[in-house]
């Protein structure tokens, strides 16, 4: 099968990643787990993009991605959400092939009368130098 197009950019989502972890600085906080809701996008690079005949070696493996944020945000404690988010974007950050990523905490149900918080943060590789 031949494609007749460009291929410009592609983005790996995962939604709602429902987790539970110690978060926030009161005390009933500090002594109960509570769920967390992870979203990502992952933007990866073009060699990511082009990867030919299904090989995972040619793909960025998002069921590893999800097992290595599954442990690191349950077995820690975290004061603040923002710290959580900006951590779990340095792990996604750590694979290789990933450009760009965004990551959305959800704290459901911080605050009174509101269904959750969340933070967003994102990163980006700079562009690599091309060579010639």
């Amino acid at each position: 099968m031949t494609h007749d197009h460009q291929y410009t950019t592609g983005i790996i989502r995962i939604k709602n990643l429902l987790l539970r972890t110690y978060v926030g600085i009161n005390p009933d906080e500090k002594s109960k787990k509570q769920d967390v809701l992870i979203n990502l996008a992952i933007r990866c690079d073009e060699r990511l993009l082009h990867a030919k005949e299904g090989r995972i070696d040619q793909t960025l493996d998002y069921k590893k991605v999800v097992k290595t944020i599954i442990p690191f945000v349950e077995e820690n404690r975290f004061e603040l959400l923002e710290v959580m988010t900006r951590q779990v974007l340095d792990l996604v950050m750590s694979f290789d092939g990933v450009q760009w990523a965004q990551v959305e905490i959800d704290k459901p149900h911080a605050i009174r009368f509101a269904e959750s918080v969340s933070i967003t943060l994102q990163a980006q590789r700079p562009p690599s130098p091309k060579t010639a």
